[in-house]
């Protein structure tokens, strides 16, 4: 896809962000014990060839920053394109949540005016899927429309995510909010770089609004379709998807749609050591990261790197982020124990499966 390029807008709003990402933004936040959500997007244009790629920030960019770097991991610290991260606006009035703001785009349209491809991928950072991109290439060059957007079928209702009534493969309408089975908007789309900076200059007066809004008086003069994705997907918005996605990995049907041999999802390297499984320790149905040193019992559980669980310590069901320490007698069940914590010897802390406990950042 070296006719490509990308941009990841990691500067969006939520309806209800939860206590996880109060701290940090969402594209920074922890997936699958030592990837994070930025990882996905990355890798996604990463593996189809695309090696120019801009990173637009919110505000909070600090951990982001620090995972990203240079784009190392991600083959993007290059000479001709590579990543370049841009700034990202304040958020504008609208109240639906947005992803692709106009004012961001605006805000850094000379990479798209000094860009030598003819066609941009944006994606955002809240949507957790591996796909092959060229395939999405190769259907927009064939269908010659002007926007082509990513959609899976929505298999619950998300009051986040944005649906699109269709005619055909043509989208008619968008809507904020998604039921069961609808056309579900994965937050990415490929169009014409030519086109997206015409579009930046109809839309200026409205740079307040995400992008979509703004378009969605001109769909019977546009011609945007959809691709319709078949794979695994995971929209995440708050601590409950959060909770639920991760926990979905522990089927292993799930983790081969989402980490297949032929196209890895890359991530920063932390040079850990392996996890260390200590006499007596008991694990079961569990992702357990490298750095970990495990004395008690692990079950149906996901923990990040460098987590110390001591003897006759137990975790079930639950999230346990880099660097914490479960002391000796702890229990935690159906909970989401956010980095660095230490969970005192002999304390129990329980959620349940429809109201998982969360315990931020010390």
């Amino acid at each position: 896809m070296e006719n490509t390029m990308g941009i990841i807008t990691a500067n969006y709003s939520a309806l209800n962000p939860g206590d996880l990402t109060k701290a940090r933004p969402l594209a920074s936040l922890p997936f699958a014990g030592r990837f994070r959500m930025i990882d996905f997007p990355l890798s996604n244009m990463s593996n189809a060839g695309i090696r120019t790629v801009g990173l637009i920030m919110p505000s909070n960019y600090r951990s982001l920053i620090d995972h990203v770097g240079s784009g190392k991991p991600w083959m993007l610290d290059r000479k001709g394109g590579g990543l370049f991260v841009l700034p990202g606006s304040a958020f504008g009035t609208s109240r639906t949540g947005s992803r692709f703001l106009v004012r961001d785009l605006e805000q850094n349209r000379i990479i798209l005016q000094r860009a030598k491809e003819d066609y941009v991928i944006v994606s955002g950072a809240n949507f957790v899927f591996n796909m092959d991109l060229g395939l999405l290439e190769k259907a927009f060059e064939e269908s010659g429309c002007d926007v082509m957007v990513l959609t899976a079928d929505a298999y619950d209702d998300n009051p986040d995510v944005v649906s699109f009534a269709l005619e055909g493969d043509n989208v008619r309408a968008i809507h904020h909010g998604v039921s069961y089975g609808q056309a579900a908007f994965m937050d990415c789309f490929m169009i014409r770089r030519e086109l997206l900076l015409k579009m930046l200059d109809w839309y200026a007066q409205v740079d307040y609004l995400d992008l979509f809004e703004a378009m969605e008086g001109d769909f019977s003069r546009l011609d945007v379709r959809v691709y319709r994705y078949g794979d695994y997907c995971a929209p995440i918005f708050g601590t409950k998807g959060y909770y639920r996605h991760n926990m979905e990995l522990l089927n292993t049907d799930v983790a081969d749609q989402l980490f297949p041999d032929d196209r890895r999802i890359l991530t920063k390297p932390h040079d850990n050591p392996p996890a260390c499984y200590r006499r007596g320790a008991r694990v079961r149905n569990a992702i357990v990261s490298g750095g970990c040193q495990i004395y008690g019992n692990v079950s149906g559980s996901i923990l990040g790197r460098d987590v110390v669980v001591e003897p006759g310590a137990t975790i079930s069901n639950s999230i346990i982020l880099q660097g914490c320490v479960i002391e000796t007698g702890a229990r935690v069940e159906n909970a989401v124990i956010d980095r660095g914590n230490v969970i005192s010897a002999g304390t129990e802390l329980r959620g349940s499966a429809e109201d998982v406990l969360v315990l931020p950042k010390p």
